[in-house]
């Protein structure tokens, strides 16, 4: 059976998904050949819009509405405690635990040899802008990264490139409340809160 091209084209959109193997790409894109068409008319409209309506923070570099995301502007978070992050997704957890009241900084990556990911190709110079600032009041870096290989070389080598530019701030490592390879934005909220109240100084 030859499948229609504009079928093929959605399959093949699905398959790019990190996740999305070829057999649940194409259940959804026959999924959606039965969708009413004004489902898809709107589910096509929000993807059209994605970026065009979302920013990055010019602080954290966390997902937003506006040039400075709701965390930090919010003046009750606590600015001397950042939680340094993978991604959006992990900001979103940690916001779930209601246990962190600091803000964040979200490298969007890890450190990642094999596939040509360096740390200039994350977030990891704007978190040193960051401590450099003339106003900075960053008395402590929790480094949350998600405890795998990759995540594990991206923690150390912030820590190096921290005290390299700041001795005085404090550095600590969220607690071992997670499993070894597990992601951040699957842990459930006690998890969460546990790890952020058991992290160890580096």
């Amino acid at each position: 059976m030859k499948i229609p091209k504009a079928l093929e084209s959605v399959i093949e959109g699905f398959e790019r998904l990190p996740g999305i193997g070829p057999k649940s790409a194409q259940r959804l894109g026959f999924y959606l050949l039965h969708v009413p068409q004004s489902d898809l008319d709107d589910f096509a409209y929000a993807l059209t819009n994605l970026k065009k309506n979302t920013k990055m923070c010019t602080i954290c570099s966390n997902i937003g509405t506006t040039d400075i995301c709701d965390v930090c502007d919010d003046q009750q978070r606590d600015r001397s405690l950042v939680c340094v992050v993978e991604d959006a997704l992990d900001v979103l957890a940690f916001e779930r635990s209601d246990k962190f009241k600091g803000v964040y900084h979200v490298l969007h990556g890890v450190i990642d040899p094999l596939n040509s990911i360096g740390p200039d190709d994350i977030f990891i110079p704007q978190l040193v802008s960051r401590l450099r600032e003339k106003d900075s009041v960053i008395s402590e870096i929790i480094v949350a990264t998600n405890p795998t290989m990759e995540g594990e070389a991206t923690a150390m080598y912030i820590v190096r490139e921290v005290r390299n530019k700041n001795e005085d701030v404090k550095i600590t490592r969220i607690g071992r409340g997670l499993p070894v390879g597990a992601d951040i934005e699957y842990a459930d909220e006690v998890t969460l809160g546990r790890a952020l109240e058991g992290r160890s100084e580096y």
